[in-house]
């Protein structure tokens, strides 16, 4: 498999219920320096996003736009529009990912989502 269709199933699963309700596959795929700055403007570490998740109220959100970029050997900028789907209807955000490959996996070392205001054509 290509590391750019690794790394958009890698993305997609991370924005999957199942893998946002378990500890142990968030664990594995964040990266012990894992930091992401939030929609919110919040700056998150592993130990907050994991424990975030468990609380969070599921919102189905689906990419588009995916593109990835590798920065070095082993290390690939991921770039995509991220639309949640919300009870009063879609928000958009812009997220970057930046994947280190671990052993024989990938983990996502940063993130970043920043909320888009303007008109998505």
């Amino acid at each position: 498999m290509n590391i750019h269709r690794q790394i958009h199933e890698l993305e997609a699963r991370l924005l999957s219920h199942e893998v946002r309700a378990d500890e142990a596959s968030l664990t594995a795929l964040l990266a012990d320096d894992f930091v992401e700055f939030g929609v919110s403007g919040n700056v998150w570490k592993k130990a907050d996003v994991i424990a975030d998740l468990k609380g969070e109220v599921f919102v189905m959100r689906t990419v588009s736009d995916f593109k990835t970029t590798e920065l070095a050997d082993g290390v690939v900028l991921a770039t995509y529009l991220c639309s949640s789907h919300l009870d009063d209807g879609i928000a958009h955000s812009l997220r970057s990912s930046v994947w280190r490959r671990y052993l024989d996996s990938w983990q996502m070392v940063f993130h970043q989502g920043t909320r888009v205001t303007a008109q998505i054509q």
